[in-house]
């Protein structure tokens, strides 16, 4: 198996007749889905989406794929082809169209639906081109056919990508779900004779796939949703991703059932499902859903409500709930259910809404102890029976974490891919296929972009170190001002301390130490501001470090006059 190597530098030119494969963003982490091919000076784009921040990236609302390495090659992009609707696949669509806002989208019609509504907020009006199953299109030298797979939202499709270097398989994000809800399968026969024509790089996804077996059916949750609504005396709220259609379908159905009215809360979760009923997505029972501000002319009996903040995020209106900081208030009594699986690295932030939601008397209910969710992603079994029917002469796993991607990895070399076929590559790794092999030729920038307000890639890593400094150790200023000419302090040095728990009146024994630092640097005629700001920082953090062990952010100022 062939993996990235730290010293590689920039890909040799294309040559004539090869295809190159860029991801940048989905491997080696669970969202920022992005990758790019190139046939003949031509790009397309498959998926561009963002991945959510996690507590060592302190303030970040977002974060994209790098665009650096195709800045300059906008011109050339034919268009971005959109696997399905969730946001760790289009999230980051805005931020591209930004830079060149003709560039055309090709999806399916809810995905395409759901990110025109993401558009109009940004004020871009895209050209679509709207694809189903079984459609077949030539996007500039790429000839695209896309096929039926099954996943935790409808209209989810992979892309088979025929050019004169070969054929290549993107999944997208899909499984095997024999009973779904939609009576969608995943369509095999296609991917049959996709392979009987030899699919020569398969592109597939890694997120199960240290999972053994098979994913249940989605309709087993609709069982253990009737438990929770049979038993529920107060009010019921749901939390889920706001584009999971099949999951809010369910919870529709048992409300319907159990006599209590629906509301959902959240602007994100409100445009999406408004989408999915006009489209015909989600079939909603007259008179079921109800606008949030009618409730409390309902009992608390007859109430669910439909949330975002099923993995913690700190701005979604789960968490604000838990903190007490929303206007729908937690009461003893109330069913709270997290309609949803665990992304990598959200742990922590989820067990936290779930004390704190606890705390307020409410009765949780999660995958950990209730069968409320089940996987989108195909696991181990279903991987082997789809390689098995593929039969790809080379594979790379995307799609998922450095442990996803090995696991995928070894199950492709279960099912015959030759050991040499096989690349596990991550973001920034640009794979050429050439004469029937892919094979790893060089690497890209391709690190992550920071949204932050209305900030686009302002904020970097010294940013967030500053960050994680003032939020674990908090902050020292000290203030001087010295004379020009002679560097003599005329006033201070003033020490003062925010969040450090050290009281200003303990830098009493260390004035008198940065003053004769400063006097004897005066006397040496190290006069200049920036010298003596660093021979303070230097002064004060040992002292601190002696005393305390604590690493504050020292920030000295020095006044001239």
């Amino acid at each position: 198996m062939s993996h990235p190597h730290p010293e590689l530098g920039p890909p040799p030119k294309l040559p004539q007749g090869g295809l190159r494969v860029t991801p940048l963003g989905g491997l080696g982490e669970i969202g920022r889905n992005m990758t790019v091919f190139e046939y003949d000076g031509r790009l397309l784009i498959v998926d561009c989406g963002v991945l959510f921040p996690e507590e060592e990236q302190p303030g970040i609302d977002l974060i994209l794929p790098d665009f650096t390495s195709i800045r300059d090659r906008l011109d050339d992009i034919e268009g971005i082809v959109l696997t399905h609707g969730h946001e760790d696949h289009i999230g980051a669509v805005p931020f591209l169209l930004r830079e060149k806002p003709d560039i055309p989208l090709i999806g399916s019609k809810l995905t395409l639906a759901l990110i025109e509504a993401k558009l109009q907020e940004h004020r871009i009006r895209p050209y679509t081109l709207e694809v189903a199953e079984g459609h077949r299109e030539r996007i500039g030298p790429f000839d695209c056919e896309f096929v039926a797979v099954n996943h935790s939202i409808p209209d989810a499709l992979a892309v088979a990508i025929r050019t004169p270097a070969g054929m290549v398989v993107h999944t997208g994000d899909f499984k095997m779900d024999q009973l779904p809800l939609d009576n969608r399968l995943t369509d095999l026969h296609a991917f049959a004779r996709l392979s009987e024509e030899g699919i020569d790089l398969l592109l597939s996804d890694s997120t199960n796939a240290e999972v053994p077996g098979f994913v249940p059916p989605e309709r087993d949750i609709s069982n253990a949703l009737r438990t929770v609504f049979a038993s529920a005396r107060k009010r019921i709220i749901v939390a889920s991703f706001a584009s999971h259609v099949h999951r809010i379908q369910q919870i529709l159905d048992a409300a319907h059932e159990y006599g209590r009215r629906v509301a959902f809360v959240g602007r994100s979760m409100v445009r999406n499902m408004g989408i999915a009923r006009d489209l015909g997505y989600l079939k909603v029972p007259p008179g079921l859903v109800v606008d949030v501000k009618t409730l409390d002319d309902l009992p608390e009996h007859e109430i669910v409500l439909v949330c975002t903040g099923s993995q913690g995020e700190p701005m979604a209106a789960l968490s604000r709930m838990a903190n007490r900081d929303h206007q729908i208030r937690i009461v003893q009594g109330d069913t709270v259910i997290l309609a949803s699986s665990l992304i990598p690295g959200n742990e922590n932030a989820v067990y936290r809404v779930i004390n704190g939601l606890t705390r307020w008397g409410a009765n949780v209910v999660h995958k950990g102890n209730a069968k409320v969710h089940v996987s989108g992603h195909a696991s181990a079994g279903e991987l082997l029976y789809f390689y098995n029917i593929c039969k790809p002469r080379n594979l790379m796993p995307v799609h998922g974490e450095w442990r996803h991607l090995r696991a995928n990895a070894e199950l492709g070399a279960l099912t015959g891919v030759p050991h040499d076929r096989i690349v596990i590559a991550e973001d920034g790794i640009v794979v050429d296929l050439i004469e029937g092999k892919a094979k790893i030729s060089g690497k890209v920038q391709a690190g992550y972009v920071y949204v932050d307000g209305l900030s686009v890639g302002d904020v970097g890593e010294p940013a967030l170190k500053d960050r994680k400094i003032l939020g674990d150790e908090g902050i020292i200023s000290v203030f001087v001002v010295i004379d020009a000419s002679t560097g003599k302090i005329t006033a201070g040095p003033h020490v003062h301390a925010r969040g450090s728990g050290i009281d200003d009146s303990a830098f009493g024994d260390v004035i008198p130490k940065i003053t004769e630092v400063l006097e004897r640097s005066a006397q040496d005629g190290v006069v200049e501001p920036h010298q003596m700001q660093q021979l303070i920082r230097r002064t004060l953090g040992k002292w601190v470090s002696d005393n305390y062990r604590r690493r504050p952010m020292i920030l000295p100022v020095v006044v001239e006059v």
